[in-house]
């Protein structure tokens, strides 16, 4: 009788040492900026300014994270950036999921042009959309308002989640809606006790996309926004001048703003998983 030989027994004590040492480095080589970072914003000015280069600072301190609240009002360019990156996701979600809806399930004429004009917009810069964009802001009165982040993200956040949406939604058989209706549901409702439900890892995977786009966008928010609307990546960027950089408030900031991200791919993250490896085996 033949038996299959055991991998795991077969493995060497060697090759796994190997695998955990490979998997140890590539751990520190992606986490180690964000502990240089964390390093620095607690660093006093004698260290951080000195000829000496310390790994861990022999007196830690918070001074930076005081000032950059305190002394430079980092709340409210956070608070800016919240608004801006959760309005773009709401209103990204809610015309790409019903944009995709249609094209998933109706056939009508031009339906393959504009998809395809969906991702040739991505195709592009979005520095290229500056100018126009500026103008339409101007004249609707809206710019150096958070309004006009939040329409300028949508260009380029709707049509690649209309994508990313359209994918999801051809993998789930019509015939879940079809049942539904013929127990007495109508088309809307189908869509919100069946599909929507069914849809929600992969709507929270794009919604995470739209909103880390939004919260890091830097191009859109030093265009359109003022002192009054400052976002993050704006607000981290002044701290660089021309008689120098504000080294300790400027990592401080960094550590602050990747902190809401964090926390919400933690609470996320099972849905998350669920939602980018939809449809990527097919029975």
């Amino acid at each position: 009788m033949n038996r299959r030989p055991n991998s795991r027994r077969n493995s060497s004590p060697g090759a796994s040492f190997l695998s955990f040492v490979l998997l140890a480095a590539m751990l520190a080589f992606l986490l180690f900026p964000f502990y240089w970072t964390f390093v620095t914003s607690i660093k006093p000015n004698s260290e951080l300014y000195g000829q000496t280069v310390t790994y861990w600072p022999k007196a830690p301190s918070f001074d930076s994270y005081r000032k950059l609240f305190l002394d430079y009002n980092f709340l409210k360019p956070m608070l800016n950036s919240l608004i801006v990156a959760a309005s773009t996701t709401l209103i990204s979600l809610t015309v790409s999921l019903l944009a995709a809806y249609s094209f998933s399930r109706y056939r009508f004429k031009g339906r393959k042009l504009l998809m395809t004009l969906f991702l040739t917009n991505n195709m592009f810069p979005t520095v290229l959309l500056l100018i126009p964009l500026y103008a339409i802001m101007r004249r609707m009165g809206i710019l150096y308002t958070p309004m006009a982040l939040i329409l300028s993200y949508t260009t380029f956040t709707i049509p690649f989640s209309i994508w990313l949406l359209n994918g999801y939604l051809s993998d789930l058989p019509q015939s879940l809606e079809e049942a539904a209706m013929v127990d007495g549901a109508n088309r809307a409702q189908a869509f919100l006790k069946i599909i929507l439900p069914m849809m929600m890892p992969s709507i929270i995977a794009t919604g995470a996309y739209v909103f880390m786009t939004s919260w890091n966008e830097y191009t859109f928010g030093v265009m359109f926004t003022n002192e009054a609307n400052r976002t993050i990546p704006v607000a981290l960027k002044n701290l660089i001048g021309q008689l120098g950089v504000e080294w300790g408030m400027l990592t401080a900031g960094g550590i602050i703003t990747i902190i809401p991200v964090c926390i919400m791919f933690f609470f996320a993250q099972k849905r998350l998983i669920e939602g980018l490896t939809a449809g990527a085996v097919k029975g």
